[in-house]
C-alpha cells in the first residue's frame, strides 16, 4: 500500500527532485505540498513548487503556502546555492495550479486529523517552521502522525556553520520543537545526503530518460554542480532532499540507528547543531533516529524510475 505523505519544502533544486520522486513513485501517495521560506523567500519557493507541478503534470495534490520567516529569527536564504529564483538553471514555466487560500499549517492539521491515525508521514525538507507550528497549534497531531522523516541536521558535520546544517540553523527553535515532540523522527542529515552525489554518470543517466521532466532535472543538476563547486568545493553536488523521500519509499536505502538527538539553541559556534548522543546508541526508548549510510545505487535507481514513470505529461496532453 502506498505511503501517504505531506511534503513540506522550500524549492530549491533538491526539493524539486524530492517532489518529482514523491509524485512519480507508485509507493508514495502525495497528499499535499506545503511551502516554507528557506532556500528563498516564501513567494519564490511557492512559485517554484507550482512550476515543478507544471513540468511534471501534477494534479489532484493540494498546495499551500506557509511560514514566511522563522519563529524567532530573521529570514536567512541560501541564494548562493540556489540563485535569485531559488531554482536557477532551467526556464521555469508559468504555473497553472494555484495554492489554496488556507495557511499550510492549517492544511497539515486538517489532513492529519481527517485521516486515520498512523497513516500520514510528514516529510519536511526545509526549515521546520510549519511542522513546529502545526504541532503547537494542534498537539493531537503528534500522536496521529506515523512518523516525521526530515532532511536536516547531521551528527558529525555542518554546512551553514561549523556544526550546523542550513535547514536546522535557520530556525533552530522550530527544530527543537519537532525533535523534542514524542513522535518518531528520522533525521536524514548531511552524513547521508553528502553521499547522495549527482556524479556525471548519474546526470547522464537522467538525461537519457529523454523527457521534459528529466531534462528539467538535468538542468537543475548542471546549475547545482556549478554552485556547489564554487561555494563548497564539491566535484559533484549532493542532492539532499530526495533522500528523505527515498527513506519513506524503501527504508533499506538509508540505514539508521535510534539515538537521542537534541538541537543546540544557544551555542556561539554550535547554534543549530543536532547533537546525537552516541553514548546511548540503539536505545530502544529513543524516538529519534539518525541516518548513517546511503545505498547510492539504489537511491538513484528510485529517482530515475520515478522520472521514467512520470513520462512526458506535456507531450501526452497534445496528442
Amino acid at each position: 500500500m502506498a505511503r501517504k505523505i505531506i511534503l513540506d519544502c522550500d524549492p530549491g533544486h533538491d526539493d524539486a527532485i524530492a517532489l518529482l520522486l514523491a509524485h512519480g513513485h507508485p509507493d508514495i501517495e502525495l497528499l499535499a505540498v506545503t511551502t516554507v521560506a528557506g532556500n528563498q523567500t516564501l513567494e519564490k519557493v511557492t512559485r517554484n513548487a507550482l512550476a515543478v507541478a507544471e513540468v511534471a503534470g501534477i494534479t489532484g495534490v493540494r498546495f499551500a503556502a506557509g511560514s514566511p520567516r522563522p519563529l524567532v529569527r530573521e529570514l536567512e536564504i541560501a541564494d548562493v546555492l540556489h540563485g535569485d529564483t531559488g531554482m536557477d538553471g532551467p526556464t521555469l514555466p508559468d504555473p497553472t495550479m494555484r495554492v489554496e487560500d488556507q495557511h499550510a499549517v492549517n492544511l497539515i492539521i486538517e489532513l492529519v486529523m481527517s485521516h486515520p491515525a498512523d497513516t500520514i508521514t510528514l516529510v519536511p525538507t526545509g526549515a521546520l517552521t510549519n511542522i513546529a507550528l502545526a504541532a503547537r497549534l494542534e498537539p493531537r497531531i503528534v500522536d496521529r502522525v506515523h512518523e516525521v522523516v526530515l532532511m536536516g541536521g547531521g551528527h558529525s558535520e555542518g554546512n551553514w556553520g561549523p556544526k550546523s546544517e542550513f535547514n536546522i540553523v535557520v530556525d533552530p527553535e522550530a527544530a527543537h520543537i519537532v525533535f523534542d515532540a514524542p513522535w518518531q523522527v528520522t533525521m536524514c542529515g548531511l552524513d547521508v545526503t553528502h553521499q547522495a552525489l549527482a556524479t556525471d554518470d548519474v546526470i547522464d543517466r537522467i538525461a537519457a530518460v529523454g523527457t521534459r521532466p528529466a531534462a528539467f532535472v538535468t538542468e537543475l543538476l548542471h546549475f547545482f554542480t556549478t554552485t556547489y563547486a564554487h561555494t563548497q568545493g564539491f566535484a559533484a553536488p549532493p542532492v539532499h532532499d530526495p533522500v528523505a523521500v527515498a527513506r519513506v519509499i524503501d527504508p533499506s536505502v538509508v540505514q539508521t540507528v535510534p539515538v537521542p538527538i537534541e538541537v543546540e539553541l544557544t551555542g556561539t559556534l554550535t547554534r543549530g547543531m543536532t547533537v546525537a548522543d552516541f553514548r546511548h546508541p540503539r536505545d530502544p526508548e529513543s524516538h529519534t533516529h539518525a541516518a548513517m549510510e546511503l545505498d547510492h545505487a539504489k537511491f538513484w535507481d528510485l529517482v530515475v524510475t520515478a522520472l521514467e514513470l512520470i513520462g512526458d505529461p506535456a507531450r501526452r496532453s497534445t496528442e
